[in-house]
């Protein structure tokens, strides 16, 4: 009923190898389930919680049920098909930020080359930025 802020935590997590044993010693919640929150609280009081906030062009999309995972997927397969780039493509982050040479792209993409996405990959190294 009275939230101390106004933010949302949205699901996009990264953890260290500490994460396990910080899982081992909770307790279940009252809906009996382990809670990302609580891991993320210990993280906090460790002083150890590193937050970012994420600017405009980035969009939460809830898929805890069937309905709003199809939504996502409805919502992910318009914008790709109207923008012409794939959305979070891992090869081509990677690419993009020097950790995968062109060769490497080029590689990967022939690879899955009778695929849209193999395609995709192949457009990325030729052009070197999203088309």
């Amino acid at each position: 009923a009275r939230p101390k802020s106004h933010w949302a935590v949205t699901g996009l997590y990264f953890y260290d190898p500490q994460v396990v044993a910080i899982a081992r010693s909770l307790k279940p919640s009252a809906r009996g389930e382990l809670e990302i929150t609580d891991v993320n609280r210990q993280y906090l009081e460790r002083g150890e919680l590193h937050v970012q906030k994420m600017g405009r062009g980035f969009a939460w999309l809830d898929t805890g049920t069937p309905e709003s995972l199809v939504e996502a997927a409805e919502f992910v397969r318009a914008l790709e098909k109207r923008q012409g780039f794939r959305i979070a493509c891992p090869e081509e982050i990677a690419f993009q930020r020097g950790w995968i040479s062109r060769a490497d792209l080029v590689r990967l993409g022939e690879e899955l080359s009778k695929s849209d996405y193999g395609k995709y990959l192949l457009r990325v190294a030729e052009t070197g930025v999203r088309p």
